[in-house]
Parts: C-alpha cells; sequence; structure tokens
C-alpha cells in the first residue's frame, strides 16, 4: 500500500522517472512544505482570537479535539487543506518544469 501510494504521488508530482530515494526526499520535502500551507491558509480563516486556541489545542498532539475545533470554527477547513495542497502541486510543477528549462 505505501509502495503504491508512494508511486502516486510521485506520478501527480511529476518525479516518477527519479531514483526511488530521490522521490522519497522530494515527497518528503513536499509533504512539509504542503501541509505548511494548508495550515496557514486554514489559521488566514480563523478569527483573530482563535488562533491562540488553535495553537494550544495543536500543541497537545490531539488530532481529535483539533478536529472537532476546526469543524466548528472553520467548517469548510477540509476543503481550504485540499485547495491549498493542489495549489502547492501546481506551484512544484512549475518550478520542476521552469527549473529543468533553465536547465537546457
Amino acid at each position: 500500500m505505501q509502495d503504491e501510494l508512494t508511486a502516486a504521488i510521485a506520478e501527480d508530482l511529476g518525479i516518477k522517472d527519479l531514483p526511488p530515494g530521490q522521490q522519497q526526499e522530494l515527497i518528503a520535502q513536499f509533504g512539509e512544505v504542503a501541509l505548511k500551507a494548508a495550515t496557514l491558509a486554514i489559521l488566514g480563516k480563523l478569527a483573530e482570537g482563535k488562533r491562540d486556541e488553535f495553537t494550544r489545542i495543536a500543541g497537545t498532539g490531539d488530532a481529535s479535539a483539533l478536529k472537532a475545533f476546526l469543524d466548528r470554527e472553520v467548517p469548510e477547513h477540509e476543503e481550504i487543506a485540499k485547495a491549498a495542497v493542489a495549489e502547492e502541486v501546481k506551484r512544484f510543477k512549475d518550478f520542476k518544469i521552469t527549473d529543468a528549462g533553465s536547465a537546457a
């Protein structure tokens, strides 16, 4: 299952022709960037006074409490996160194409 997921992500990112080790490294780096982008997009939708509460709950590591908080405060948080990740995929692909073009 993990190999299939990695292969699907590599396909989406356009890095399937790279060696497996490079794919894993890029996917890990991309995951961090995508998570930060999704978090920032959601934080941008939170009311100013709720951001501290978000940080506090996130710091506990309680995923169910964080989801309950977001469901209540930003009902569309899943769509916002998906859109932010999709935008990061697009940026990654655009960068990869631009970078490949400048290397030619």
